[in-house]
């Protein structure tokens, strides 16, 4: 599949590069985090939490919210599942990664989406970028078979366990605090996973 670069203006609808804010520090900490043959994801992680960039983040960037600071570490290449939620999502990328993205707007109403609408994005090394709250994205890609580490900002409580069970509608698709998901049936998701992911499982290396 194509892949474009954040500064094209094709990624404008999804989101946008932040500017202004220094993510060195973040970056440089994202090297002793583990990167496995897998996906690994940390909804927060202490040591970063703990770097100065965490309280820039809470008070400019998302408007004095409390805020986590995790990673999403591994070996990738698959679409797999989307999810989206109701406030953006920073991602600093520590490696080179790639982002398969898409709009809520695509999602029909019974809650199907035709993977043919994605778009594919690079993001290099250092460069951090906001996913907007109506963007669709999963776990971001490796560059030709290699490794990713991604630090993921978002609202304190985001991708926790939820409380109760959700069923029916949009609702039914909620897998976690602030989190929805439609799944791809070759996905290899869990048992029990809401789907809603329709053609192919895309593969960003094809």
């Amino acid at each position: 599949m194509k892949i474009y670069s954040v500064t094209d203006e094709r990624f404008g609808k999804y989101g946008k590069v932040v500017e202004g804010i220094d993510f060195s520090g973040l970056v440089k900490a994202m090297e002793e985090t583990p990167c496995p043959d897998d996906v690994v994801y940390v909804p927060g992680d202490e040591k970063l939490e703990a770097l100065p960039v965490m309280k820039e983040l809470a008070e400019i960037t998302y408007g004095e919210l409390p805020i986590q600071i995790g990673y999403c570490n591994g070996h990738n290449c698959m679409l797999n599942a989307l999810e989206y939620h109701r406030s953006s999502e920073i991602n600093v990328a520590a490696t080179d990664a790639v982002l398969m993205l898409g709009s809520q707007q695509d999602i029909t109403k019974d809650f199907t989406y035709d993977t043919s609408k994605v778009e594919a994005f690079l993001v290099p090394a250092g460069v951090a970028v906001e996913v907007y709250a109506t963007t669709l994205h999963y776990a971001p890609c490796g560059v030709d078979g290699a490794g990713f580490k991604v630090a993921i900002v978002l609202p304190k409580g985001t991708n926790l366990d939820l409380d109760k069970e959700h069923k029916g509608g949009e609702d039914g698709h909620l897998t976690a605090k602030n989190k929805w998901l439609l799944g791809h049936p070759e996905g290899g998701l869990p048992e029990g996973s809401p789907m809603g992911l329709v053609g192919k499982n895309l593969n960003c290396n094809e």
